[in-house]
């Protein structure tokens, strides 16, 4: 029996390499993919998920990935690479996640409830608007099919980046200004109404303030501002989420504007 199945070594060793490459892009990938890479996911389950996507991704990639080299530092050459790309597109889907962070902390500082922190995914402290908004349109990606389009995103990314190939530096810089630009555009974007809000709420407090020198006008307004900025939350919340979970699945659907 031992003699038979000899023949299919050779064939057991492209598997497996080719498993073992594709692995260390997803697992790079999943290190800081939104709800799949949080901190309070446990390790073990983290890597359980990245083999679950390598079995996804390897057979859809497996023709790119060439034969196994015949040495060991041919082959650390050609894995070396996939780490950083891994990164490279993991960090831009962890760019949408920061949209809400900074959303909430605007939104936070505007309304004068930036003292008030809440539990938080990452290592920071953030103030507790900020962590419901992450919270939320975490399941809110995840109710939508994210592990589907994270598996397309992550097929994706061999036509764009080609194993073995390594990072464009000028694909890395004209991606890079142009993502970190758009998560802070998006992020103002969201927390614009309570910005224009709290602009509108100090205009009528100099106002009175102006009429009225002798009223302590801090002290009335600081609780309709805490209050009026809760009620504004329960108001654009669903809209701000429906604006960013629309950006983030077109962003996994056509990353970076390149046809498909």
């Amino acid at each position: 029996m031992i003699a038979e199945l000899l023949p299919l070594v050779p064939f057991s060793q492209a598997y497996l390499w080719a498993g073992f490459a594709v692995f260390i892009r997803v697992g790079a990938m999943m290190a800081v993919l939104p709800a799949f890479g949080d901190q309070p996911v446990p390790i073990r389950v983290r890597l359980v998920l990245g083999i679950m996507f390598t079995l996804i991704v390897a057979p859809a990639v497996s023709e790119g990935i060439g034969s196994l080299p015949a040495t060991m530092p041919a082959a650390v050459i050609l894995l070396a690479p996939e780490v950083l790309t891994g990164l490279f597109f993991g960090l831009f889907l962890r760019f949408f996640i920061l949209v809400l962070q900074i959303a909430g902390s605007i939104a936070a500082q505007a309304t004068s409830l930036s003292q008030i922190f809440g539990g938080t995914a990452g290592v920071d402290p953030q103030p507790a608007i900020g962590h419901m908004l992450v919270v939320a349109g975490t399941a809110l990606a995840a109710l939508s099919g994210l592990h589907v389009q994270a598996a397309a995103y992550m097929i994706h990314s061999y036509m764009l980046v080609p194993f073995g190939t390594g990072l464009d530096p000028r694909l890395v810089a004209q991606t890079g200004v142009e993502q970190v630009a758009r998560t802070f555009s998006l992020g103002f974007s969201l927390a614009a109404p309570f910005l224009i809000a709290s602009l509108i709420y100090n205009v009528v407090l100099g106002v009175i303030n102006r009429a009225m020198p002798q009223l302590m006008v801090s002290f009335v307004g600081a609780p309709a501002l805490t209050a009026g900025g809760l009620l504004l939350l329960l108001l654009a919340a669903p809209l701000m989420l429906s604006v960013w979970i629309l950006a983030f699945t077109d962003f996994m659907s056509n990353p970076f504007g390149t046809p498909r």
